[in-house]
């Protein structure tokens, strides 16, 4: 009795997948004819603002069982076949595989698009600006290590824009061939991972060696080929590189989150839960600072970051980095830029996009 039932049961799960294959190739084709139209009205394929609104409805209609987090990564790799369909698109990425970078990248695009791997994050703006990618992902803070100053540095001679951002989770694993901690000799990582798991290593492994490398990545290859060494990475790098995961979590701050930038060639249409970033110069003169973030009250808009860089043209002369809530093209933003713009010797809009989570 209890076999028919599940035998029963089967034979529905087969007839509800078969509907779900008809219903994904409709939607497919749907999307191919969106396509069409993007093509002739010379609009980007790969929209931000449109993605933001179909993980909010079907979150909206979602009564479980499926969680919400379950429901949106099904749909994050329908959409990554959609982005594939005819001809796949190009993300350009701060390499090597499965390094955070990587996994920011297939968080935001899937895996059915084409990942093309970069040796610094230069390398990622020269491979969108040339064309042969689509898109890129840089890092561009974390929650402990503040901002990658290298990526601010970039958007100062590039004329690519940012159309969405992307927060990563952070979990640092000690990875190993073998099954004892005791064993461990040497561990290899990026410095700064070393630095967000210091009382963890101190308290568990502190006679280790701590070898520096370049990426997490790096780490898992090397410590795969020796028998007395491990290695800090993801947990996706353990499954790629044999390696067993001799204790997870070991990150002295709970909530540590980096923050991404994808990279393109134009801004994202507002959702009406936007954000932009902008950079500026100002004279040398007491007080400017502060009248530059005047524009900014008046209008009752909250900046949400402000970073300095040395323009390297001239000694103590600075950019400014600012993010602000709202959109470019919203009456209330563009008023506060162009009050900003008659106090500033240089501004630049870096893009407007939608609030990441």
């Amino acid at each position: 009795m209890v076999k028919m039932r599940l035998k029963k049961n089967r034979r529905k799960i087969d007839e509800i997948d078969a509907k779900i294959v008809a219903l994904l190739n409709k939607r497919a084709e749907e999307t191919m004819r969106i396509r069409t139209i993007k093509k002739k009205i010379k609009q980007d394929i790969y929209s931000p603002h449109r993605e933001k609104e179909i993980y909010k409805n079907i979150l909206k209609k979602n009564n479980g069982p499926l969680s919400g987090k379950s429901l949106k990564a099904v749909y994050r790799e329908i959409m990554s076949g959609s982005l594939s369909l005819e001809k796949p698109l190009g993300i350009a990425y701060l390499g090597p595989p499965l390094t955070f970078t990587h996994l920011a990248a297939l968080s935001n695009f899937g895996k059915s698009v084409n990942y093309i791997e970069c040796g610094g994050i230069g390398e990622v703006f020269g491979e969108v600006d040339k064309g042969r990618a689509d898109y890129g992902v840089v890092p561009i803070e974390n929650s402990i290590e503040g901002a990658v100053n290298y990526t601010f540095d970039m958007f100062v001679n590039s004329d690519l824009k940012i159309c969405s951002e992307i927060y990563l989770e952070i979990s640092h694993n000690l990875l190993g061939g073998m099954g004892d901690m005791k064993k461990i000799k040497k561990v290899y990582s990026h410095p700064q991972v070393f630095a967000q798991c210091r009382k963890w290593i101190e308290k568990n492994i502190p006679r280790a060696e701590l070898i520096e490398v370049s990426s997490t990545s790096k780490a898992a290859e090397r410590s795969a080929g020796e028998k007395d060494a491990a290695c800090i990475a993801s947990l996706m790098a353990a499954g790629s590189y044999g390696l067993k995961a001799l204790a997870r979590g070991i990150e002295d701050t709970a909530h540590n989150v980096t923050r991404f930038l994808v990279i393109g060639r134009d801004f994202a249409k507002p959702t009406g839960n936007d954000k932009t970033s902008i950079m500026f110069s100002i004279r040398d003169k007491v007080g400017a600072l502060h009248d530059m973030l005047v524009p900014f009250k008046k209008n009752r808009i909250n900046l949400t970051k402000i970073e300095s860089r040395p323009s390297r043209l001239k000694a103590w002369e600075y950019y400014f980095f600012v993010d602000l809530e709202g959109h470019s093209s919203g009456q209330k933003v563009k008023r506060a830029l162009t009050g900003l713009a008659k106090g500033c010797s240089y501004l630049k809009i870096l893009g407007s996009y939608p609030v990441g989570k």
